[in-house]
């Protein structure tokens, strides 16, 4: 039997590498965000992203990484040569669940209506149905999310800048 995209397979081996990577990335406190096995031919592409709060540092990348392929190799699930891509998500990559606004919290994020402003602000965390949001004013929205287009993250370049001179400050010592 083949498993080529778009064939009944292919997601049931995708579930099934899911869960084993769910299992190797709790370990690391890391949340699986995505599993796609696709391609076809001679190598197929599993592209996996992961992320947790902070973001995942690339020793984290590479030792997911090292863990599913190990286990995927013990469990022989891709037929054929496969090529195994693991990431983490980028600053537009859209935030839906509760798991996500829980993960961010404290950042920054834009949230993108249809036909009005978007709004940017802190991520206060998740609320009934959506986020909350505490803007530039200091007021606090909450924000349903059948009501928005998308959410990602951003970065409010003022605030990165402060934060960094805060840091230098708390480092530099005094003889």
């Amino acid at each position: 039997m083949s498993f080529t995209r778009g064939s009944l397979e292919s997601p049931l081996i995708e579930d099934r590498i899911r869960d084993m990577l769910t299992l190797i990335a709790g370990k690391m406190n890391v949340d699986v965000l995505k599993v796609s096995l696709g391609g076809g031919g001679h190598q197929q592409l599993l592209r996996v992203i992961i992320d947790q709060a902070g973001g995942v540092p690339f020793d984290g990348l590479e030792r997911i990484s090292r863990a599913l392929s190990l286990q995927l190799d013990a469990e022989d699930l891709i037929q054929g040569h496969y090529r195994l891509e693991v990431s983490s998500p980028g600053l537009d990559w859209p935030l839906r669940k509760e798991a996500d606004f829980r993960r961010h919290a404290g950042e920054m994020l834009q949230v993108c209506f249809e036909g009005r402003s978007d709004l940017t602000g802190e991520n206060l965390g998740p609320c009934s149905g959506g986020v909350r949001i505490r803007d530039a004013q200091g007021n606090a929205h909450e924000i349903v999310l059948r009501e928005v287009v998308k959410i990602i993250r951003a970065v409010e370049w003022g605030r990165t800048r402060k934060k960094k001179r805060e840091e230098k400050a708390k480092q530099v010592r005094k003889y």
